[in-house]
């Protein structure tokens, strides 16, 4: 410890300084003329029971000046580092690849990293994108690739940082999205500060999330750093695509340069791998056994990858008159196509084509939950015992042990490695040699029973949805239909439903386009639908799309900081509340289980079970929204209130900012 007459001479000195910076630090001078005069406190209390036996010490000592001074005055000058830094190096790596956003949290794992890239780089390709979540960082980016089919990078801050992200790594892991994640960590015990930074690194960070990560690295050279990200870019747009981890050591983004000239690293050339194509003889078996089925049924889950795989899609739906069930990982056929259809036609089709099916076993099987075999419930076949399955699935050939989105096992009689939307062309062609004049025929006649059934089930699906329109709180599918009559002229695009309302916008929309409906979040972690439909509307932003969101209250809860992040970049985006005051999910469950056991259920006060209501308090979004910078309103709870206020709030958006309306609605 310090002497006390150095220690109040530099408290003295302090203080002179600060009267002399008063006007510029403001609340800083203020905060430290406490702190000091608490530790002259504590050192001269100290100092005077020097002589008294010691029987317990505290459990923290007061700090001393130098310490005070360090965490409270402005930085002092230090020595200037010779050279380019090691993080100017790695910045030219990631413009390289043309990454055009970097939505991280800012942390001192990565500051010379970040540093760079703002002062380097200029800020620009990437881009930062402040945000107050690891996990909305990584989400944003998620939501952001479906728009645009570009992958973004996030820098998280060590363990901590990570570990903050991990759920939404996940769900890119379970949607099948490419991201570039670097977690910068401080690898030398020997140098690294003590206390806080040594709390948040690890010997392998990059272990949080191997699980659901296709591939990582940790480089220890910056020779080595270029290699693995260019590698890690290339491993992740590469279809299965998935998201990538770099663990970054902290002294190495500092150290300088040391080689120059020809000795200098290098930036490897990005040269995208072509994706893997089905084997010719079983796409000549698959052909064949769909030429000659009398009702194929055409099944895809995240098929198109890109806007071309769904005119792939419909070209081989029409050739062979064969219904399509797009269970909507992404935007894979047009619900306006006569051949759209819904997941039971599988229970009469003789062969059944999966493209990219998440869950093969779920959409042939039926799983019911009941108090049957002890609360396990029951399980049932859907389709004919000789109906014939053929899969195309590229996540057949990065498939991991742990975590088991893989899902059930379903036995198939075709069964092809290979990326589904690489493979259609091929695939259309071997149908196009295989068709008969006489097949031709039949499939014809099909084509014209199809258009009929499609007819009548639009009819039906409009009759359904006008149930309880005037009702309120307001039903879903009048909110869905309310939204969509605003917003119908524009380029539009629905960039996140995560609430469960019904299905209605993929029952009632026309959606075509790719960018229309981006798909759910892979792994349902609740919090993904705010980030990424955010993150959505920045690549909207820049391709003048229109973007809304279905916007559910309890996913919103889980990380609303995104709110101010979406204000703070001048992101436009249409939040639309869900607001059904509870996880209806859950209250479904709980009531069920208290079905089974023959019980009433306790709602404790609130509209559904203890523990699954988000009411009494009613959360005011409108306001939370406000408070970050949004336009907003509500609660709106009257139907007759409804369309007035998406129109404003139209209005809001296409002038560049973001708007969100509160609307009490029904539970689904």
């Amino acid at each position: 410890m310090i002497g006390y007459k150095n220690y109040k001479e530099t408290a003295m000195t302090d203080k002179k300084n600060q009267d002399e910076i008063e006007p510029v630090l403001g609340r800083r001078s203020f905060l430290t003329s406490v702190i000091t005069t608490s530790a002259i406190a504590a050192v001269t209390t100290q100092s005077a029971g020097a002589a008294e036996p010691i029987n317990k010490l505290s459990s923290a000592l007061p700090p001393n000046g130098q310490r005070v001074n360090a965490e409270t005055l402005p930085p002092s000058e230090i020595a200037r580092v010779p050279g380019k830094p090691g993080s100017d190096f790695m910045v030219d790596v990631i413009k390289s690849l043309g990454i055009e956003y970097l939505p991280t949290n800012c942390a001192s794992s990565f500051r010379a990293l970040h540093e760079s890239l703002i002062d380097y780089g200029n800020n620009k390709m990437p881009e930062y994108i402040n945000c107050m979540h690891e996990e909305s960082a990584v989400a944003m980016a998620h939501g952001y690739f479906k728009a645009s089919g570009k992958p973004l990078l996030t820098l998280c801050h060590g363990t901590v940082g990570l570990q903050h992200a991990s759920m939404a790594v996940y769900n890119a892991w379970c949607d099948r999205v490419p991201l570039m994640i670097i977690g910068g960590n401080d690898m030398d015990a020997a140098s690294r500060p003590p206390g806080v930074p040594t709390v948040h690194s690890a010997q392998d960070i990059n272990g949080i999330v191997r699980d659901y990560t296709k591939w990582d690295d940790t480089p220890v050279s910056l020779q080595h750093f270029s290699q693995s990200f260019v590698r890690a870019y290339k491993i992740a747009m590469t279809p299965p695509y998935g998201p990538v981890a770099i663990s970054l050591d902290a002294g190495l983004q500092q150290e300088p340069m040391k080689e120059q000239g020809d000795k200098a690293p290098y930036i490897p050339r990005y040269i995208p791998t072509s994706p893997p194509q089905g084997d010719s003889g079983a796409v000549q078996e698959a052909a064949r056994l769909l030429v000659n089925a009398q009702n194929p049924v055409i099944v895809a889950d995240r098929a198109a990858r890109t806007p071309a795989g769904i005119d792939l899609l419909v070209q081989l739906a029409e050739l062979l008159q064969a219904k399509v069930i797009d269970q909507g990982g992404r935007m894979n056929f047009p619900k306006t196509n006569y051949l759209s259809a819904g997941p039971t036609v599988v229970n009469n089709a003789d062969v059944i084509l999966g493209l990219e099916l998440t869950d093969f076993w779920a959409t042939v099987n039926a799983f019911t939950d009941n108090a049957i075999n002890h609360g396990h419930g029951t399980n049932s076949t859907r389709v004919q015992s000789t109906t014939k399955l053929i899969s195309i699935n590229s996540v057949d050939l990065n498939t991991k042990a742990n975590y088991q989105d893989f899902q059930r096992f379903q036995v198939v009689d075709v069964s092809m490695a290979a990326d589904a939307q690489a493979t259609l062309p091929s695939l259309i062609e071997a149908v196009r040699v295989a068709l008969t004049n006489d097949r031709k025929a039949v499939i014809v006649q099909r084509g014209a029973e199809t258009k009929k059934a499609y007819l009548a089930n639009k009819n039906s699906t409009r009759i359904a949805a006008a149930v309880a329109w005037n009702a309120s709180p307001i039903s879903t599918a009048r909110l869905v239909m309310e939204v969509f009559a605003q917003i119908k002229h524009l380029d539009w695009s629905l960039v996140a439903s995560e609430g469960n309302v019904s299905n209605w916008p993929n029952r009632l929309w026309p959606m075509e386009k790719h960018y229309h409906w981006l798909g759910r979040s892979g792994g349902y972690g609740v919090g993904y639908g705010a980030p990424a439909s955010v993150g959505a509307a920045l690549a909207n932003r820049t391709a003048g799309r229109f973007s809304v969101s279905i916007q559910s209250d309890g996913d919103l809860m889980y990380a609303p900081g995104v709110l101010w992040t979406a204000a703070k970049h001048k992101i436009p985006l249409l939040a639309v509340m869900h607001n059904n005051r509870g996880y209806h999910q859950e209250v479904m469950h709980v009531q069920r289980l208290a079905n089974f056991r023959n019980r009433v259920v306790n709602l404790g006060g609130d509209t559904g079970p203890v523990g699954t209501s988000i009411e009494n308090p009613d959360i005011q979004y409108h306001l939370l929204a406000q408070s970050m910078g949004w336009w907003a309103k509500g609660p709106i709870k009257d139907p007759a209130q409804l369309a007035p206020a998406i129109k404003e709030a139209v209005q809001v958006v296409l002038a560049g900012q973001p708007a969100l309306l509160n609307v009490w609605t029904q539970p689904r």
